[in-house]
């Protein structure tokens, strides 16, 4: 029994300086590895354990073998800005003119994304499931050839019936029908497997990620937080939505009720938004996308669109060099809507300097959160902010899920993608950029109304509040990347 335990000891000991190396080796934040480091070192039996559960990531990336890489950034090669995005346009078709103070933005996100900033784009705001859900019925009905769905959570309740009823009878119409869940996400509901109910009616579904025992594959993180709708390759929609009856919310059956914001979207700009969800696709394990290739689609609008995609492969850090520029690009204001805030220190540190420069930075968040810890993770920093020159508010219940990032009233950010650790590093997430002064304006025009309904926030009366409320807040916040 003594050479067992000694045997055991030993085991342990080297799995957990394994751990550690390869913690030390392959940590990008030297925070992220001096905590899994002494997590190994402090539980010798579990903490290994725990770091090979949830510390690697094991995104194998099927992507570099399945599609040649859009770029060199990460790759050890260095940046090449002669290929860039604004080098890879025939002539006659040179990248569309984006204001002035927003031209290094735009050539920032050309060298790190590889995509054009394309014109000629129509970008509708849709408010809640109400004014969503209709127009992608609608969609989805008139579909002629094809129909993509990407969504991360997929209930079967009333408004997932209808979903599933429409993409059915689509596929009866002999349309290509696709659909991509989040294979995590879909555990996790409790009323019913959409994926499965689609396979049965003979719609092709597949689950991204999906948490598997043999081969050992249990990971929380790496998710599909994609929300994207593909109608005829000229047709899309994306933004905050799943498909749910939670976004219904004036429905009076929805016990939890959201409010949120979805887009929809025409022109060129559709066909980036189709790639990325072929590019889903194949990793899922679905081959190419059966989607057909179109024409690029004739000019809708005034919008200069571009998307932007962030995740733990080769994507990873995108959207945070995006942000870091657009607050860099900021003038006069600054604003924001996310029902998610813990962004990183270089984040932070850009809003700063971006009030020491004079730009007025508004923050909208939920009163009341869908996520507890969370929410109190939140609330520990943001006395700090406020100090810091920066105006947040609380928006009154039901829980806000929408995210939005206006920039001068001419730049909009819009997709998926909360500020927050899990959105900017462990989520595979889209956004899509905006020129446009027209739209701009009509989303600060919303956010002015969010605004007047909204509490300002003081940091002297955050401050006050009891000793043992404030400690618990702290002690979430210590777990916010992992929140």
């Amino acid at each position: 029994m003594i050479h067992w335990h000694l045997l055991g000891t030993a085991v342990a000991l080297l799995l957990s300086l394994f751990a550690c190396g390869h913690a030390l080796l392959l940590k990008r934040d030297p925070r992220a590895a001096w905590g899994w480091i002494i997590v190994c070192l402090m539980l010798p039996y579990g903490g290994a354990l725990l770091y090979f559960l949830f510390g690697i990531n094991r995104v194998e990336t099927r992507a570099h073998r399945l599609r040649p890489p859009r770029h060199t950034l990460g790759r050890g090669v260095g940046l090449d800005h002669e290929r860039d995005a604004r080098h890879r346009r025939s002539p006659g078709h040179e990248r569309p003119a984006v204001p002035s103070a927003f031209e290094q933005l735009a050539r920032t996100a050309d060298v790190i994304t590889r995509r054009p900033l394309l014109d000629g784009n129509l970008v509708e705001p849709l408010h809640d499931g109400e004014q969503a859900y209709p127009r992608m019925l609608e969609a989805i009905a008139a579909a002629r050839q094809s129909v993509l769905l990407a969504s991360y959570i997929f209930d079967v309740d009333k408004t997932g019936e209808q979903f599933i009823a429409a993409l059915a009878d689509a596929q009866k119409r002999g349309l290509q029908v696709c659909v991509l869940v989040d294979g995590f996400a879909e555990l996790s509901l409790r009323r019913g497997c959409a994926s499965r109910r689609l396979r049965q009616l003979g719609v092709n579904t597949l689950r991204f990620h999906p948490p598997t025992l043999l081969p050992p594959s249990l990971h929380l993180n790496l998710r599909n937080h994609r929300k994207l709708l593909i109608v005829d390759g000229d047709l899309a929609f994306t933004g905050g939505m799943n498909i749910s009856l939670r976004h219904m919310a004036h429905d009076p059956e929805n016990s939890r009720p959201e409010h949120d914001l979805h887009f929809e979207l025409r022109g060129p700009v559709v066909q980036q938004l189709a790639e990325v969800f072929g590019q889903d696709w194949r990793y899922a394990g679905g081959g190419d996308c059966p989607c057909p290739a179109l024409p690029p689609p004739e000019v809708e609008g005034g919008a200069i669109c571009r998307v932007i995609t962030d995740g733990p492969n080769e994507d990873l850090g995108q959207l945070t060099l995006v942000l870091l520029s657009a607050l860099a690009s900021a003038r006069r204001r600054v604003r924001i809507i996310t029902p998610y805030f813990l962004p990183p220190r270089e984040l932070v540190a850009a809003m700063e300097a971006a009030v020491l420069r004079g730009v007025h930075i508004q923050i909208l968040l939920p009163e009341k959160s869908d996520q507890g810890k969370m929410h109190r993770a939140m609330r520990h920093q943001l006395p700090h902010l406020i100090l810091r020159g920066m105006r947040i508010y609380y928006q009154p219940p039901p829980f806000a899920h929408s995210k939005l990032l206006i920039v001068d009233d001419e730049y909009v950010l819009l997709g998926s993608a909360n500020l927050d650790p899990r959105s900017l590093r462990l989520n595979f997430e889209l956004v899509v950029e905006a020129y446009d002064r027209q739209f701009a304006g009509r989303m600060s025009t919303h956010f002015k109304e969010l605004r007047t309904r909204s509490r300002l926030l003081h940091a002297k009366a955050l401050q006050r509040r009891p000793l043992p409320s404030r400690l618990y807040d702290a002690f979430w916040w210590l777990f916010s990347p992992y929140l």
